[in-house]
């Protein structure tokens, strides 16, 4: 067999079984920026590399995934990190103009090349720790333009780095100031304008929304993930994160790939999704942010069989975090996931949370070579640890 690289002397947890899926004493051999073989070398065909690493014992992992961030955004909001820690809830800072809306202001200002720039650092951030697919949500811009450069901006993050960048359109994220009173108006220019103009471009792979008290009612979503599937596009829903709406029931409905947050989800809405093979995408990071109590039900999702994806949630006003490793330590300390949970949760599952899992997220013959090699002894060193990094090298498409 000929291969462009060779990975040899490694032990490799392929993420493509139950559990790990660890094999010893591993080799990865890569070809046109995809898997052409990995098993273990004892048993491995004659391979002919045209370049040869030995990993002298080190793991290697699929290539980290964070499968829900909201990356582009203009501005920050320390100010309301504040307003916060004096007391104020979520929902007054959003009812008094704040959250989102704020957000709304300083991303409709941006450029494109700003929106571009700032995002930057998140995202090096991010691949510094392994992440090989990053999935992008607009939803600061709320008007047909804004969220058009939001969208093409996310789109050159994958331009000016080595990651695979997924879009998600999220118009039905807060609605603007100028169609307060009017939200059935605004979801109509959602579905008749906006939406539209997205697809033309081919810039969203996935179409989101809030549905929430402070967001859209389960009827807007309805008519926006209707329209979503006549221009053939995936849809995946912010559910269930400050009350029960029913959200994870709509989503699974429509065949929703994920439903995220999920800290109200009720047992209706698990079963839902186990029937949709809609996974439950857990986001840790903002739960400690705004101080919840509430815990998603895991023990529910378990018993029912719906994947469990783990994501950072990047945002300015809930989850200013860049790190998957921390993301899965938290999820391990305040959810209590175990180990092989975690790392499923950042790689297989966050894949089918995207809707790309027969291209990435497990090592195994012909998906994206996408990999992330660490120095550790063994894998819960990267749910265990806080604040360090133990990346040795990050391989996205064989390079």
């Amino acid at each position: 067999m000929r291969c462009d690289k060779l990975w040899t002397n490694a032990r490799i947890a392929t993420l493509a079984a139950p559990g790990l899926g660890v094999i010893e004493d591993g080799v990865i051999a890569a070809r046109g920026g995809r898997i052409a073989h990995v098993g273990r070398a004892a048993t491995a065909p004659e391979i002919d590399a045209a370049e040869t690493i030995d990993c002298a014992g080190r793991w290697i992992t699929p290539g980290l995934i964070d499968c829900h961030t909201h990356l582009i955004h203009g501005g920050d909001r320390a100010r309301e990190f504040e307003m916060r820690l004096e007391g104020a809830s979520y929902e007054e800072i959003a009812r008094a103009g704040g959250g989102i809306l704020s957000s709304m202001k300083a991303t409709r200002a941006a450029s494109e090349d700003d929106l571009v720039g700032s995002a930057l650092p998140r995202l090096d951030a991010l691949t510094a720790e392994g992440a090989t697919t990053v999935e992008v949500k607009s939803g600061y811009g709320l008007s047909t333009e804004a969220e058009l450069r939001m969208l093409r901006a996310a789109r050159r993050l994958g331009e000016a780095r080595p990651v695979r960048i997924v879009t998600s359109f999220l118009g039905a994220h807060a609605l603007p100031p100028e169609y307060v009173g009017n939200t059935d108006g605004y979801v109509a220019m959602l579905c008749d304008t906006m939406l539209p103009a997205v697809a033309a471009e081919g810039l969203a792979d996935a179409v989101d929304a809030f549905c929430e008290g402070i967001g859209f009612s389960p009827d807007q979503v309805d008519r926006l993930f209707t329209a979503a599937a006549a221009h053939g596009l995936p849809v995946k829903l912010h559910a269930e994160q400050l009350s029960n709406q029913h959200g994870a029931a709509l989503a699974a409905r429509h065949r929703a790939l994920s439903a995220d947050h999920l800290e109200y989800l009720d047992a209706d809405g698990v079963a839902a999704m186990a029937g949709a093979g809609t996974v439950a995408t857990l986001l840790p990071g903002a739960y400690y942010f705004m101080r919840e109590t509430r815990q998603p039900p895991v023990a529910a999702l378990r018993a029912a069989g719906v994947p469990i994806a783990l994501a950072t949630d990047c945002n300015p006003g809930t989850a200013p975090l860049t790190s998957l490793l921390l993301v899965m330590n938290m999820a391990a300390t305040l959810f209590r996931l175990t180990v092989d949970e975690c790392l499923a949760g950042v790689t297989r599952n966050a894949a089918m949370a995207l809707g790309i899992g027969g291209q990435t997220g497990t090592i195994a013959v012909g998906k994206s070579c996408d990999l992330a090699i660490w120095n550790i002894e063994r894998p819960a060193e990267l749910v265990y640890r806080i604040g360090f990094n133990p990346l040795h090298a990050r391989v996205w498409r064989g390079q």
